[in-house]
């Protein structure tokens, strides 16, 4: 099970961290995504993470505001969101992987948390 937490509600240009939680699987061998979904629009991908946490990827919309990481030893990924804009406005989800390396794709995750909302202000 995944569990995220961390959204809430931010002014734009602020930061928040989401943590996801996995309980009952060990994530370290598994690449991890993180995933939003803003009212009307589609899933969309917007980091992941190889199992080692060496590779990393980001879509162009976050790219150089957010950060992943991940802590193995916690069974724990993170996602650092700096310089937050109302468009980044959205149900955040972490997913595992199935296999070690970078996965983009909704149809490549395997076990998905229940998201939390990231609410953003102008």
């Amino acid at each position: 099970q995944l569990q995220a937490s961390g959204g809430g509600l931010v002014q734009a240009g602020g930061s928040l961290r989401l943590s996801c939680a996995a309980s009952g699987r060990t994530i370290s061998s598994y690449g991890m995504g993180w995933f939003r979904q803003a009212p009307g629009k589609e899933r969309e991908s917007v980091a992941a993470i190889s199992w080692s946490g060496y590779s990393t990827y980001y879509s162009d919309s976050v790219k150089g505001r957010f950060t992943i990481s991940r802590d193995n030893a916690k069974n724990t990924v993170y996602l650092q969101m700096n310089s937050l804009k109302p468009e980044d406005t959205a149900v955040y989800y972490c997913a595992s992987g199935r296999g070690r390396g970078i996965t983009t794709g909704s149809s490549g995750m395997d076990y998905w948390g229940k998201g939390t909302q990231v609410t953003v202000s102008s």
